[in-house]
């Protein structure tokens, strides 16, 4: 789920202003002081001060095992520190589990890449130019299919005036198809959460079970993600995790937004999961037990973004490279109240972090959390 992360704008009168934010520090765990790694403690430190963030976990995985490092609160209102096993909404990340489980189903001769998506959903997409005859299921998948964003028009806002509220699947990729296609299907890159909503309603209608229930038995259940799931309706989060933020307007209080309703992001971004669940699934995907070898190859055939980064983009799952060199795989992810980052390599290293603020991050949020990555990364080798 990919937004506008730096404010809200207007007036959100719900009472959920909190206190301003709470003192920070780098805390570590016995784990984490006996494999600190150089530049991560000062990274961290400066996503829950200048960039604004009250509490951010990171988890690595790598040669020298498991290394947790938090930074800042996970409760604004009594200044607890972020717990090292925190759960927490992934957002986007979401995007690798939905397109790992069509690829299965691609696997199983059920789902075909490069058929129209009429043949799964007939007549569903229609509409101001929007055809599911000329829009493939990989184009679904790899945002070349053109259709508009439903976030352009759901905002922070809307969702916040009822934060518990369902929000029904057919009903927000409904509301992108109200508005003409971006661009002809195929012809350029450009992302767009409508594609896995619609990914999701093709999931459903192959299998004739919920795509939450597909991911579970197929991904979470095989792999013993014991912190992963697919909440649908449900507003909590479940065992350990810090409260979720966003800041209004500059300068404005927090608001505490951690329960919420997920079904407004869906299989765009409506998970929730842990750092070391994520350094599981990262690992097993990218070793090739998730997947058999050809649907693995579909899924890291990357087109590029068009940005200055050299990031590419697979079918859920995007290339970038590390600062020590090769590239690193994985998705940034967004939901009101959490931003996460996800990442792996081919030879076994893999790191998350998260921060408890969004939308109202520092500019420099979003690329320092990147740098937390990288870094982590190249210091695991």
């Amino acid at each position: 789920m990919i937004r506008n992360r730096r404010v809200l704008g207007g007036a959100l009168a719900m009472g959920l202003a909190v206190g301003a934010l709470a003192g920070t520090g780098v805390h570590r765990g016995p784990a984490a002081a006996a494999a600190e790694r150089p530049g991560l403690p000062e990274i961290m430190n400066r996503l829950t001060t200048t960039d604004g963030a009250p509490g951010a976990l990171l988890e690595v995985r790598g040669r020298n095992g498991r290394t947790v490092l938090t930074s800042g609160v996970g409760d604004v209102r009594n200044g607890t520190p972020v717990p090292r096993d925190s759960s927490f909404r992934v957002g986007s990340v979401t995007k690798i589990f939905v397109a790992t489980t069509v690829l299965q189903l691609v696997a199983e001769h059920r789902v075909a890449l490069d058929a129209p998506v009429e043949r799964y959903l007939p007549g569903v997409i229609r509409g101001h130019g929007n055809d599911g005859r000329r829009i493939t299921v990989r184009q679904l998948l790899q945002h070349t299919s053109g259709l508009p964003d439903y976030l352009d028009y759901v905002t922070p806002q809307d969702i916040l005036k009822d934060p518990l509220a369902h929000h029904d699947l057919r009903e927000m990729v409904d509301i992108a198809l109200d508005h003409h296609r971006v661009f002809k299907p195929g012809r350029k890159w450009e992302y767009s959460n409508t594609n896995y909503l619609v990914a999701g309603l093709l999931i459903e209608s192959v299998t004739g079970r919920p795509y939450g229930e597909e991911i579970t038995r197929r991904i979470i259940e095989p792999l013993g993600l014991r912190a992963t799931s697919v909440p649908g309706d449900a507003s909590a989060i479940p065992g350990p995790h810090p409260r979720g933020y966003v800041r209004p307007g500059e300068g404005a209080p927090l608001m505490d937004v951690t329960e919420i309703n997920p079904s407004v992001a869906g299989p765009g971004g409506g998970m929730i999961s842990n750092g070391t669940d994520l350094s599981r699934f990262m690992q097993a995907l990218l070793g090739g037990k998730v997947l058999p070898p050809a649907q693995l190859r579909e899924m890291m055939r990357t087109r590029s973004t068009g940005g200055s980064d050299g990031r590419a983009y697979g079918l859920g799952l995007e290339s970038r490279r590390l600062p020590c060199g090769g590239l690193y795989w994985g998705h940034p992810g967004d939901m009101l109240g959490f931003e996460t980052v996800t990442g792996a390599t081919v030879d076994g290293r893999q790191a998350t972090v998260m921060v408890n603020l969004d939308p109202g991050g520092s500019d420099a949020q979003d690329a320092d959390m990147q740098t937390a990555v990288q870094t982590a990364l190249c210091d695991a080798s």
